[in-house]
């Protein structure tokens, strides 16, 4: 299923990619600076839009060996140093506070343990670092919320784990990173979330 999932992901997300998610993706990536690290990289969407002048040093884990072979090839499209690993975000093989951010995009929908992996990223950001995050949750709308109830369970053994109706924010204020952005699009569907550590 990992490798089928991994051939088939940038050609699915690939019309909403161009209609709007490439927007966002450009300008949540574009100011990062420093030491960073991208958790669930996947294929490397967010690659061409880093500002090679600005970073420091990118770091991507990755459990799917598939995409990170798909990552790799986009680094080297686009002239990007990247330090790659093969692993789980809740467990990062990093020290205590060694990035300046740490970064996840439509990522953590499908963690298997969502408090383990704030944790993480809590505890491998320097203290003032930044947590910056672009995901799709569970939505306010209570229509809405009970069709992505009804479709996780299938959804997640079609997508690799993802959860339709994970509510990443309150994660993320659980695990004591201090919200400073949280901006939504479509309902609440999609959330773009900055944290401080």
């Amino acid at each position: 299923m990992a490798k089928l999932f991994a051939s088939v992901y940038d050609t699915l997300m690939g019309p909403l990619e161009k209609r709007w998610i490439a927007r966002v993706r450009r300008k949540i990536v574009s100011g990062l600076e420093g030491e960073i690290l991208e958790i669930g990289s996947g294929t490397g969407a967010n690659f061409p839009y880093y500002s090679k002048g600005n970073v420091d040093r990118l770091v991507s884990i990755e459990p799917n060996p598939y995409m990170l072979d798909q990552a790799r090839e986009r680094a080297e499209e686009n002239g990007l140093q990247v330090e790659f690993h093969k692993g789980m975000a809740e467990s990062l093989p990093f020290r205590d506070g060694e990035f300046d951010t740490v970064i996840a995009t439509l990522v953590l929908c499908s963690v298997k343990d969502p408090n383990q992996v704030f944790n993480e990223m809590k505890r491998v950001c320097k203290k003032g670092g930044r947590i910056v995050l672009f995901e799709h949750v569970r939505t306010e709308s209570k229509s809405l919320a009970a069709l992505q109830d009804f479709l996780t369970p299938a959804w997640k053994r079609l997508c690799d784990g993802c959860h339709l109706n994970r509510d990443t924010g309150r994660y993320m204020r659980e695990s004591g990173i201090e919200m400073i952005k949280e901006k939504k699009y479509f309902k609440g569907i999609f959330v773009e979330y900055e944290g401080k550590v």
